[in-house]
């Protein structure tokens, strides 16, 4: 039996159950394998706030300009973290288009990350931009303010449409291969096995 080395990058603007997706893919017996017990499996997050020593801070996304050498580093730090243990299953709940694309709204700098995908492109990296109908942000809203913490932040619906429409363009400059996968129907079970049938058609199930 082959051994299955599958790294997924799950992108795409709020409300778009990207962390839902995640955790259901690394639980999918044809992404990771059967499992007879539970054992440890790499699911990152570009949304940890590790940069702040307080709750909602700054991380790998919303990182000040003064933070910049920060990011940079750690993105250098992960890509070197995925060469050195490529021959295992890597899930990431946002990362580098998310930087993007908050980097370009609130502090109008666009960061070349060329180099950054030229180097996961090689460990068989595939990415999976996550939207939704714009009418469907509102049924999406309710659901998560059942348990959200910060329920703040989903005031503006609007917002997240304009970032969808950005975050788009930014994934049809990407070199990584893609999958779009529309969420508007809330079904995490069905976009769970669309990603699975696609990764196992595309060849991103194992490494070369």
């Amino acid at each position: 039996m082959s051994k299955l080395t599958p790294k997924i990058i799950l992108e795409g603007t709020r409300l778009t159950f990207k962390t839902d997706i995640a955790f259901a893919l690394n639980e999918h017996p044809r992404v990771v394998g059967p499992r007879k017990y539970k054992y440890h499996s790499p699911l990152i997050s570009g949304e940890w706030c590790a940069f702040t020593n307080f709750p909602w801070g700054r991380g790998l996304i919303n990182f000040e300009p003064h933070e910049e050498a920060l990011a940079m580093e750690t993105y250098a730090t992960w890509v070197k973290l995925f060469e050195l243990q490529r021959y295992y299953s890597w899930i990431v709940d946002r990362f580098h288009l998310s930087t993007r694309m908050y980097q370009l709204n609130t502090y109008k700098k666009d960061y070349d990350f060329r180099w950054l995908e030229e180097r996961l492109l090689p460990l068989n990296f595939r990415m999976v931009l996550l939207t939704r109908s714009p009418e469907s942000f509102e049924a999406a809203r309710a659901e998560r303010l059942k348990v959200s913490g910060n329920p703040s932040q989903y005031n503006d619906l609007n917002l997240f449409i304009e970032e969808q429409t950005l975050i788009r363009r930014l994934a049809g400059e990407s070199i990584l291969p893609m999958l779009e996968v529309d969420i508007s129907d809330n079904d995490i079970e069905s976009a769970t096995e669309k990603i699975a049938n696609w990764m196992e058609s595309s060849g991103g199930m194992y490494m070369p």
